[in-house]
């Protein structure tokens, strides 16, 4: 009897090959085994703890959340937080005289005190970087909308500044274009910018500029714009350096939608 010949390379390949997959597989359903072994004890002890301990549970859901959130995942599940977002800030967390303002003006023109809180803080924002008073922008807001970010003249003019979008559209573009007219705070950067520019225009002057802003130089009156404007403005330093100043002094009625639809319709 002859004797075996010895193994061929290829031979040799095709065994290693095959003792390599084998090996591999046998890894693999041992890994798999004890992988759905252990997700079964967890969904064991999860469901124990739901029924049992729903406090402990609670709180491992509360850190998870936690978690993700600081690391700025996205649980399409959740609800989204919309509070960051808001045009609010709590009294508490401005300086007092600024806090004194905004209550004041959050009274006068029934507007609650956290969306005015921001509006007054980013009022003396604008005032660093424009070096228009604080309150003189509080002011014509207060005049131009009492307050109301969306309301609109009939020429067209806009937002808590009564901007007029159309003219001034260019300005809105770095905010996302006009539609920004109707935030808040981007309404009272734009409008400041413009107060700015009519000022310096009028050589200064701020009673010019105002003017300006009201109609432009083909206005023939301003029927106490000006005036109500620099009286409101007068009001609000006096608040600010502490004294007590009356609700009922003379300036603008707040809006009343019963009373401007009832005009609207003739009734």
């Amino acid at each position: 009897m002859l004797p075996d010949s010895p193994p061929t390379a290829f031979a040799k390949l095709r065994l290693a090959v095959s003792i390599f997959v084998k090996d591999v597989g046998k890894g693999v359903f041992t890994i798999t085994h004890s992988g759905l072994a252990m997700l079964g004890l967890v969904v064991v002890l999860g469901v124990g703890v739901a029924l049992f301990r729903p406090d402990i549970l609670a709180q491992t859901e509360s850190a998870a959340y936690e978690w993700l959130r600081s690391r700025q995942f996205s649980l399409w599940w959740e609800p989204q937080n919309t509070a960051e977002r808001a045009t609010a800030t709590d009294l508490k967390d401005i300086p007092s005289k600024q806090a004194a303002v905004a209550a004041w003006l959050a009274s006068k023109y029934r507007v609650a005190p956290e969306p005015m809180a921001a509006l007054v803080a980013e009022a003396y924002e604008l005032s660093n970087s424009t070096k228009i008073k604080p309150h003189l922008i509080l002011s014509v807001m207060a005049i131009e909308s009492s307050f109301h970010p969306y309301i609109q003249s009939p020429a067209g003019a806009q937002g808590l500044m009564q901007v007029m979008t159309d003219i001034h559209v260019k300005k809105y573009e770095k905010y996302g274009g006009k539609l920004a007219a109707f935030d808040p705070l981007t309404n009272m950067r734009v409008g400041t910018q413009v107060l700015q520019e009519y000022i310096r225009l009028k050589g200064g002057v701020t009673e010019d500029g105002l003017l300006f802003y009201l109609g432009g130089d083909t206005l023939q009156s301003d029927t106490g714009y000006v005036a109500k404007v620099l009286a409101e403005q007068a009001r609000l330093d006096q608040v600010a350096a502490g004294q007590k100043v009356s609700l009922l002094s003379l300036g603008p009625r707040p809006f009343d939608l019963s009373s401007t639809i009832a005009a609207i319709l003739g009734l």
